[in-house]
């Protein structure tokens, strides 16, 4: 059963203090290359407590990876708050770990200085990052593979490497955005899997975007709906289903199948009008997932 979103500022946190995450009222608009402007987000509220895993469904061009760019610093809301920690996003905060669509590794570097840049540019002691970075690699299942470069990997073991260079980081946030959506089912299958379970070990809170239904109930603790856009949340859905999870597994549950008939009923309106647009009129085009 979906809940309003007000009232899933009191779900999953339990925390005394301020929630990791919290976007208040938030419109977003862009000036277009004719001129014109494009409103990306409308008056859209959302709180994720610490240490809850948050994905986010909507339809292609709603806004969700704009919702990212706002919590992570690296844009302004045009109107309204974005929090995190309780404190207004001034910028790209360094608790904050963003595990891109596409491929963010540098291709000039090896496997472990991929992973070793983030505490080098943090100003962490070189001996312990590089244990640290060894033993992230490990947990990734990289291990022996230190010296390789990107392009000697495959698109999963990139997707590992991404991982480990924002979790070395001890982010407390960390947002995702489609970062499985270019991998083959199976590869994505088990990423998923390895997600959770790192996951547990440090349990940061997640905003995680994508556009696979399944994915998002199978990962998340709630999982948000937003409408066409301009976007703004249309429902929350907290996901019972017991933890750990294995993803392939959890799908075959009765509650799972119950979960997705109502969150698809929800969502499928949203994606009809998306399409009805595209279809009937010209729109300004972004490249905004």
């Amino acid at each position: 059963m979906a809940m309003p979103a007000q009232t899933m500022s009191m779900f999953g946190g339990g925390e005394t203090g301020p929630p990791a995450i919290e976007l208040r009222g938030v419109s977003k608009v862009f000036d277009t290359s004719g001129g014109g402007r494009y409103q990306a987000l409308r008056d859209l509220d959302l709180t994720v407590g610490a240490g809850e895993f948050c994905a986010v469904v909507g339809p292609t061009g709603c806004g969700k990876s704009t919702t990212l760019t706002l919590v992570a610093g690296l844009e302004r809301p045009t109107t309204g708050q974005a929090l995190v920690h309780g404190e207004n996003v001034s910028g790209i905060g360094s608790d904050v770990g963003f595990v891109f669509q596409n491929d963010a590794v540098f291709p000039w570097k090896t496997v472990l200085d991929n992973v070793l840049a983030g505490p080098r540019f943090r100003g962490r002691p070189s001996g312990q990052s590089r244990v640290d970075a060894l033993d992230w690699l490990r947990r990734v299942g990289l291990n022996g593979f230190e010296d390789r470069y990107p392009h000697q990997l495959s698109g999963g073991m990139r997707k590992r490497v991404a991982l480990a260079q924002s979790l070395i980081n001890e982010p407390r946030i960390l947002l995702m955005d489609e970062p499985f959506s270019a991998l083959d089912v199976q590869t994505r299958a088990i990423m998923s899997d390895e997600l959770l379970a790192l996951w547990e070990l440090t349990r940061p809170a997640v905003v995680f975007v994508t556009h696979d239904l399944e994915e998002a109930i199978a990962l998340g603790d709630k999982v948000v709906v937003l409408t066409a856009g301009p976007a703004t949340v249309k429902e929350i859905f907290p996901i019972d289903l017991p933890r750990p999870r294995t993803v392939q597994e959890i799908r075959f549950d009765p509650a799972f199948v119950a979960l997705y008939q109502d969150i698809w009923h929800a969502l499928r309106d949203e994606v009809d009008v998306a399409y009805s647009r595209t279809t009937t009129a010209t729109v300004p085009v972004r490249g905004d997932a």
